[in-house]
């Protein structure tokens, strides 16, 4: 496992940060933000990769290039640096051939005219989840493709379960206040979520407001007063920690790993580590709805790759193929398993279930997974900052959940 904090939703890289996705402002690029390419070069047979993967990405990369008949030179940031990198290259018209990007990332790096549209090079998003479509997509033009996403479940521990007489997974949310109630105990708490006041909290949030039929362009309506109160329940009820307001999402694997957690909110990038514990035997369920009538709506993560407008349009239909290829079946089904992320085509990742049970409860829950900027676009930011400062308001007791939702709601 990587020890590098994590972005919501994306997959385990090198230092990527979990709070900061702040708004960009980049020049508006016209034909072209490019010109030189990062390499220097304009030869039309090699492309430039960016992204904040680490090496074990990079054999798919040299597929692609082998398929299509480039070298390739691939340079990996650091998650954090990567958005800055980019406005820095923008500025300079140095943009790299194939760009990787968080898929919340690309309605404000397409508003700025930096990125070319897939249809330009005979990707369309065919046989692809239409929610993974819609992450890549800006004003009704797709600007990138993720090979694999990844999602939110809830890792549990069968021995605890075992122990206290449960036989299987909760269902709604009045089971999961329930069994988590009669997991609480002996330095332990029965339920484990991150609820710090950044994007990551906001993202585990996500699912339990957003199937309860809440939405972000106003986030004081009954449901996701609902949702918040539940969240608040559990704390009263010793079920969580109070620490969850400070505990990122690797801080409540921790937890669980401890054994001071018996459920854990959680993504299937925390897969491989927890294959690693010899001593902790753990499960996967799909996170419960309100009521049985509802449908699992999570959000999606997952990084999509993009075309730059480089002016170098030789290389851009290149690096158009590249993005093809890594986005093919084979390529989907290698990221997801080296990545631990299911792929986007739907029969591509029920194989993936099959082969990987622990990932199964995922793939089930991506068919319904929404992404974040769906509704808002670019403005999806200012809404997650309203979300995680409600729930922090909330559980922090200094307001009771509408009215916490509402302060936040109000702020600019």
């Amino acid at each position: 496992m990587e020890t590098a904090q994590k972005r919501p939703g994306m997959a385990p890289k090198v230092a990527v940060a979990a709070a900061v996705l702040a708004p960009l402002t980049l020049t508006a690029c016209g034909g072209a933000c490019g010109g030189a390419s990062a390499s220097g070069t304009e030869s039309p047979d090699l492309l430039t990769i960016q992204d904040y993967y680490d090496e074990t990405q990079d054999p798919i990369y040299h597929s692609c290039a082998r398929n299509i008949g480039v070298s390739i030179e691939i340079s990996h940031v650091a998650g954090p640096g990567l958005i800055p990198k980019v406005l820095q290259q923008s500025s300079s018209r140095t943009l790299p051939d194939v760009l990787m990007l968080d898929n919340p990332d690309v309605q404000q790096i397409a508003e700025s005219g930096a990125l070319s549209p897939l249809s330009d090079y005979g990707v369309n998003g065919e046989g692809i989840l239409p929610a993974v479509v819609k992450a890549g997509t800006y004003a009704g033009t797709l600007y990138g493709l993720a090979p694999a996403v990844n999602t939110l479940s809830i890792f549990y521990d069968k021995d605890l379960f075992r122990q206290a007489g449960i036989t299987t997974p909760p269902a709604t949310w009045d089971e999961l206040r329930a069994t988590a109630k009669r997991l609480t105990g002996q330095g332990r708490y029965g339920f484990a979520m991150s609820t710090v006041n950044t994007y990551e909290g906001t993202w585990q949030f996500l699912p339990f407001m957003w199937g309860n039929g809440g939405t972000e362009q106003d986030i004081t309506t009954p449901p996701t007063v609902e949702a918040v109160r539940f969240l608040v329940d559990l704390q009263n009820d010793g079920s969580m920690s109070k620490s969850s307001i400070i505990w990122s999402q690797d801080d409540v694997i921790d937890q669980f790993i401890a054994g001071k957690a018996a459920m854990v909110v959680n993504g299937p990038w925390q897969i491989p580590a927890l294959q690693e514990q010899q001593g902790v035997n753990w499960g996967v369920f799909t996170i419960p709805e309100r009521d049985p009538s509802q449908t699992t709506v999570a959000p999606l993560g997952g990084e999509v790759f993009t075309v730059p407008r480089t002016g170098n349009q030789a290389r851009m239909a290149k690096a158009g193929q590249f993005v093809k290829c890594l986005v093919s079946s084979e390529k989907q089904l290698q990221t997801a398993k080296i990545k631990q992320m299911v792929p986007s085509d739907p029969e591509v990742a029920e194989q993936a279930g099959e082969e990987n049970p622990a990932l199964a409860p995922f793939v089930t829950t991506v068919r319904t997974a929404r992404s974040r900027t769906a509704l808002l676009g670019p403005d999806w930011p200012k809404a997650a900052t309203k979300i995680y400062n409600a729930v922090q308001i909330a559980l922090t007791g200094k307001a009771a959940p509408a009215e916490a939702l509402r302060r936040a709601q109000g702020e600019q």
